[in-house]
């Protein structure tokens, strides 16, 4: 099993709920096929670098997840029909990238609790 990265752009005109509704579409078939999600990210509304479908905002999420390397193309298609959204991204990661995402989640919880402690 690789570990795999997706980011994907759903687009602005869907309520929160729509948006949300879409995103739990995505994690639902990932782990329905066997995929182990490690990790998710929420980043919210954000401008884009150009327009897309002549549209300039859109909502990002990222899904960090072990799967069989079969899956993503199943993955890429489902992503390719959904008219909700308009761009995404996978990425395989190697030890190196898991490292750092794992580096990187640890330093942020711990910033995170030292915050709350204070």
């Amino acid at each position: 099993m690789n570990q795999y990265e997706t980011v994907f752009i759903v687009t602005p005109v869907l309520s929160e709920e729509q948006m949300k509704e879409a995103v739990k579409k995505y994690q639902d078939y990932l782990r329905d096929n066997g995929a182990d999600i490690v990790h998710e990210e929420h980043w919210g509304m954000r401008k884009l670098a150009y327009p897309i479908q002549k549209k300039s905002t859109g909502f990002y999420h990222l899904i960090e997840y072990r799967a069989d390397g079969t899956l993503i193309a199943d993955v890429e298609t489902q992503l390719k029909r959904d008219e909700r959204i308009i761009r995404f991204l996978t990425v395989k990661l190697d030890k190196h990238a898991v490292a750092y995402n794992e580096k990187k989640r640890k330093k942020s919880k711990d910033a995170a609790t030292e915050k709350s402690e204070a």
